[in-house]
């Protein structure tokens, strides 16, 4: 008998904040969101919705890959939209993957991060939020990755430098302290 997604995933909010005390407050408003069900992981729910994003990491786990996001013009990790997927692993994984090029990534562990921000209106699409669900996705011993179109670039970066610069998102930065602060690699 299978698991309902969505209970499987308000558990993974519930350990999250349990694990990570200083995230409960933002995984109660993960949990919130779920009591919509499925309508919640639709891009077309305008008030916001589900995504994916991942942490992805070398296989030495000292440095990540990151894109420079073509539309946002700077830097982050590789991640989208759930588009109906209420397996936010198997979102971050398929997106790592599409961003990168690489092949056989892996998911470790379950929920390492979230982050909720809001999207500005662009396009006729309104201001939205991004209820983003983070994971860590390894890498193999290939590292050679393909720059996509929704990149401008991509780079491989020392984890401990992108901690350090205050010129990266506030949450990557978050991630990357996160990664340093558990004994990796």
């Amino acid at each position: 008998m299978s698991q309902d997604p969505i209970a499987t995933l308000e558990a993974a909010f519930t350990a999250h904040a349990a694990a990570w005390p200083e995230e409960a407050a933002e995984a109660r408003l993960f949990i919130d969101l779920l009591g919509e069900g499925e309508h919640a992981f639709l891009r077309e729910r305008l008030k916001g919705h589900f995504t994916a994003s991942a942490l992805l990491v070398s296989a030495d786990g000292r440095r990540t890959l990151l894109t420079h996001h073509r539309k946002l013009d700077r830097w982050l990790q590789p991640g989208g939209h759930a588009d109906g997927d209420t397996d936010l692993a198997r979102v971050a994984l398929t997106e790592a993957t599409e961003e990168s090029g690489l092949t056989g990534l892996r998911v470790e562990g379950g929920i390492f991060d979230l982050d909720r921000h809001w999207i500005p209106e662009r396009k006729g699409v309104p201001g939205h939020w991004h209820h983003d669900v983070r994971y860590v996705v390894r890498a193999g011993d290939d590292e050679r990755y393909v720059v996509g179109e929704e990149s401008n670039d991509l780079a491989w970066l020392d984890i401990d430098a992108v901690a350090a610069d205050a010129s990266m998102d506030p949450s990557l930065r978050r991630m990357a302290r996160k990664w340093l602060g558990r004994g990796a690699p």
